[in-house]
């Protein structure tokens, strides 16, 4: 909460509220994919006892930030996106092989093994990430890149999924579809928001740009 008009992040500070405080109002927002993992807030003429801030006044940025680190590094990796069987199996399954034994359409193919290597090469780096994490005593400013690699990864590999499934995966609700074809289809809808939340995927390229890449603010006059 802001505890010093005159200032920017040094006027915010860090505070543990009882959700069952008198005052406190929770108002779950429906996604698009149908389920309610946000919600609004809103505080009216609550009282929180002073022995609940956390670190030191003004620190709350801080700790924030730190916070927000631990958030995008668990979106990147969490396997949001990533579940199910393997992407060429499905693909065969649904839309059947050619005379070779390979997803038929070569192009096709070569996006799903695009999607594979870059899958691949990104749980690597995840594992180099968590060991650099360890050494540093906790995350760093590499977790935007995780971020943004991650659920952009994420992303297409549900827009894949439901391209291989075809009119199968067009489906909200009802028995003409099979369980993991809507999980499929609200799955590609709740990823949507992954390149938002936690920092949109614009914020994670100005704090890759300038934490990472030292490079200079546009917004500066030089």
């Amino acid at each position: 909460m802001r505890t010093d008009t005159s200032k920017k992040h040094e006027g915010i500070s860090f505070l543990l509220i009882d959700m069952k405080t008198p005052g406190v109002e929770v108002r779950p927002i429906r996604l698009i994919s149908g389920n309610s993992p946000f919600c609004e807030t809103f505080f009216t003429d609550v009282k929180v006892p002073k022995e609940n801030l956390v670190g030191p006044l003004g620190g709350g940025w801080t700790i924030a930030k730190r916070l927000l680190q631990h958030e995008r590094g668990g979106l990147a990796g969490g396997g949001r996106g990533m579940g199910g069987p393997p992407l060429a199996e499905l693909a065969k399954t649904y839309l059947g092989v050619d005379a070779e034994g390979r997803i038929d359409g070569s192009d096709l193919r070569g996006r799903i093994a695009q999607n594979d290597m870059e899958a691949r090469a990104f749980q690597l780096t995840a594992l180099r990430s968590m060991a650099e994490s360890r050494s540093n005593q906790g995350p760093t400013s590499a977790t935007s890149i995780m971020k943004n690699a991650g659920t952009k990864m994420q992303q297409d590999r549900a827009e894949l999924t439901l391209e291989v499934m075809g009119t199968a995966g067009l489906g909200w609700e009802g028995e003409g579809f099979r369980p993991q074809e809507l999980a499929a289809v609200r799955t590609w809808l709740g990823g949507k928001a992954t390149t938002i939340y936690g920092g949109s995927a614009e914020i994670q390229s100005n704090i890759i740009s300038k934490r990472i890449l030292d490079l200079p603010d546009p917004r500066v006059a030089s």
